[in-house]
Protein backbone atom coordinates (compact mmCIF):
# COMPACT_ATOMS: atom_id res chain seq x y z
CA UNK A 1 0.00 0.00 0.00
CA UNK A 2 1.28 3.47 -0.82
CA UNK A 3 1.09 5.54 2.39
CA UNK A 4 1.69 9.02 1.00
CA UNK A 5 0.89 10.99 -2.10
CA UNK A 6 3.67 11.98 -4.52
CA UNK A 7 4.26 15.23 -2.58
CA UNK A 8 5.12 13.08 0.47
CA UNK A 9 2.90 15.10 2.78
CA UNK A 10 -0.74 14.18 2.31
CA UNK A 11 -2.81 11.05 2.18
CA UNK A 12 -3.24 9.79 -1.34
CA UNK A 13 -6.49 9.89 -3.22
CA UNK A 14 -8.30 6.58 -2.79
CA UNK A 15 -7.38 5.60 -6.38
CA UNK A 16 -3.73 5.45 -5.24
CA UNK A 17 -4.32 2.82 -2.56
CA UNK A 18 -3.17 -0.51 -3.90
CA UNK A 19 -1.30 -3.65 -3.05
CA UNK A 20 -0.22 -6.61 -5.14
CA UNK A 21 1.34 -10.01 -4.60
CA UNK A 22 2.58 -12.95 -6.61
CA UNK A 23 1.03 -15.93 -4.85
CA UNK A 24 2.91 -19.19 -4.39
CA UNK A 25 1.98 -22.28 -6.37
CA UNK A 26 0.48 -24.17 -3.42
CA UNK A 27 -2.74 -24.57 -1.46
CA UNK A 28 -1.71 -22.00 1.14
CA UNK A 29 -1.95 -19.20 -1.41
CA UNK A 30 -5.73 -18.96 -1.02
CA UNK A 31 -5.50 -18.27 2.71
CA UNK A 32 -2.58 -15.89 2.07
CA UNK A 33 -4.68 -13.99 -0.51
CA UNK A 34 -7.63 -13.66 1.90
CA UNK A 35 -5.29 -12.42 4.62
CA UNK A 36 -3.76 -9.86 2.24
CA UNK A 37 -7.25 -8.57 1.37
CA UNK A 38 -8.23 -8.23 5.04
CA UNK A 39 -4.98 -6.41 5.88
CA UNK A 40 -5.35 -4.10 2.89
CA UNK A 41 -8.88 -3.03 3.81
CA UNK A 42 -8.01 -2.73 7.48
CA UNK A 43 -5.10 -0.47 6.52
CA UNK A 44 -7.35 1.62 4.28
CA UNK A 45 -9.75 2.07 7.19
CA UNK A 46 -7.19 2.72 9.93
CA UNK A 47 -4.40 4.42 8.00
CA UNK A 48 -6.40 6.49 5.53
CA UNK A 49 -9.73 7.02 7.26
CA UNK A 50 -11.76 5.35 4.52
CA UNK A 51 -15.15 3.98 5.42
CA UNK A 52 -15.08 0.25 4.73
CA UNK A 53 -18.09 -1.75 5.90
CA UNK A 54 -17.77 -5.15 7.51
CA UNK A 55 -19.78 -6.51 4.59
CA UNK A 56 -17.26 -5.08 2.13
CA UNK A 57 -14.39 -6.73 3.98
CA UNK A 58 -16.17 -10.11 4.06
CA UNK A 59 -17.32 -9.93 0.43
CA UNK A 60 -13.86 -8.86 -0.76
CA UNK A 61 -12.31 -11.85 1.00
CA UNK A 62 -14.93 -14.12 -0.59
CA UNK A 63 -14.25 -12.71 -4.06
CA UNK A 64 -10.49 -13.04 -3.58
CA UNK A 65 -10.92 -16.62 -2.39
CA UNK A 66 -13.10 -17.65 -5.33
CA UNK A 67 -10.97 -15.98 -8.00
CA UNK A 68 -7.65 -17.26 -6.61
CA UNK A 69 -9.14 -20.75 -6.19
CA UNK A 70 -10.17 -20.79 -9.85
CA UNK A 71 -6.77 -19.55 -10.98
CA UNK A 72 -4.99 -22.21 -8.89
CA UNK A 73 -7.34 -24.91 -10.14
CA UNK A 74 -7.13 -24.17 -13.87
CA UNK A 75 -3.85 -22.37 -14.56
CA UNK A 76 -0.29 -23.59 -14.10
CA UNK A 77 2.29 -21.20 -12.71
CA UNK A 78 2.04 -18.10 -10.57
CA UNK A 79 -1.11 -16.19 -9.76
CA UNK A 80 -0.94 -12.43 -9.42
CA UNK A 81 -3.36 -10.67 -7.09
CA UNK A 82 -3.87 -6.92 -7.07
CA UNK A 83 -6.20 -4.94 -4.84
CA UNK A 84 -6.87 -1.26 -5.36
CA UNK A 85 -9.34 1.23 -4.06
CA UNK A 86 -10.94 3.42 -6.68
CA UNK A 87 -13.46 5.96 -5.39
CA UNK A 88 -16.10 3.92 -3.57
CA UNK A 89 -15.04 0.37 -4.48
CA UNK A 90 -12.21 -2.08 -3.98
CA UNK A 91 -11.16 -3.74 -7.21
CA UNK A 92 -9.90 -7.31 -7.01
CA UNK A 93 -7.73 -8.35 -9.97
CA UNK A 94 -6.40 -11.87 -10.48
CA UNK A 95 -4.09 -12.73 -13.35
CA UNK A 96 -3.00 -16.21 -14.34
CA UNK A 97 -1.30 -18.00 -17.24
CA UNK A 98 -4.32 -19.83 -18.71
CA UNK A 99 -5.70 -18.02 -21.79
CA UNK A 100 -9.06 -19.84 -21.58
CA UNK A 101 -11.68 -17.41 -20.34
CA UNK A 102 -13.92 -18.72 -17.56
CA UNK A 103 -17.63 -18.92 -18.21
CA UNK A 104 -20.05 -18.84 -15.28
CA UNK A 105 -22.35 -21.84 -15.34
CA UNK A 106 -26.09 -21.57 -15.59
CA UNK A 107 -27.90 -21.55 -12.30
CA UNK A 108 -28.52 -25.17 -11.34
CA UNK A 109 -29.59 -25.97 -7.78
CA UNK A 110 -28.80 -29.65 -8.39
CA UNK A 111 -25.15 -28.97 -9.25
CA UNK A 112 -22.68 -29.53 -6.45
CA UNK A 113 -19.74 -27.12 -6.59
CA UNK A 114 -18.55 -24.95 -9.48
CA UNK A 115 -20.58 -21.93 -8.35
CA UNK A 116 -17.59 -19.62 -7.74
CA UNK A 117 -18.06 -17.27 -10.66
CA UNK A 118 -21.82 -17.15 -10.10
CA UNK A 119 -21.15 -16.06 -6.53
CA UNK A 120 -18.57 -13.46 -7.58
CA UNK A 121 -20.92 -11.99 -10.17
CA UNK A 122 -23.79 -11.87 -7.67
CA UNK A 123 -21.86 -9.98 -4.97
CA UNK A 124 -19.82 -7.67 -7.21
CA UNK A 125 -20.66 -4.27 -8.65
CA UNK A 126 -18.78 -5.19 -11.81
CA UNK A 127 -17.15 -8.34 -13.21
CA UNK A 128 -14.78 -8.34 -16.19
CA UNK A 129 -12.73 -11.10 -17.80
CA UNK A 130 -10.24 -10.43 -20.56
CA UNK A 131 -7.49 -12.29 -22.32
CA UNK A 132 -4.00 -10.91 -21.84
CA UNK A 133 -0.80 -11.44 -23.79
CA UNK A 134 0.07 -14.38 -21.53
CA UNK A 135 -3.08 -15.70 -19.89
CA UNK A 136 -6.08 -13.81 -18.58
CA UNK A 137 -7.15 -11.13 -16.14
CA UNK A 138 -10.30 -11.42 -14.04
CA UNK A 139 -11.51 -8.42 -12.08
CA UNK A 140 -14.42 -7.67 -9.81
CA UNK A 141 -15.37 -4.51 -7.93
CA UNK A 142 -16.95 -4.54 -4.46
CA UNK A 143 -18.67 -1.51 -2.88
CA UNK A 144 -16.79 -0.24 0.19
CA UNK A 145 -19.93 1.01 1.92
CA UNK A 146 -23.28 -0.74 2.13
CA UNK A 147 -25.15 2.37 0.94
CA UNK A 148 -23.10 2.35 -2.30
CA UNK A 149 -24.25 -1.09 -3.40
CA UNK A 150 -25.77 -0.70 -6.84
CA UNK A 151 -28.36 -3.11 -8.22
CA UNK A 152 -26.64 -6.00 -9.96
CA UNK A 153 -26.63 -5.28 -13.72
CA UNK A 154 -27.35 -8.92 -14.64
CA UNK A 155 -30.48 -8.97 -12.50
CA UNK A 156 -32.17 -6.02 -14.26
CA UNK A 157 -32.24 -6.80 -17.94
CA UNK A 158 -34.64 -4.90 -20.12
CA UNK A 159 -36.16 -6.57 -23.15
CA UNK A 160 -36.18 -4.63 -26.38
Amino acid sequence: MEPLSPDGCTSPAPARLRTAAALPDDGACIAEARHLAAEFLSGARAGHGLRVSSRAEEVTQLVVSELVTNARKYAPGPVLLELRITEDTVEVVVEDSDPVLPVPGRADPERVGSHGLEIVRAVSQDFVVRRERAGKRVSARVALRDEDIAPHPHLHRHSA
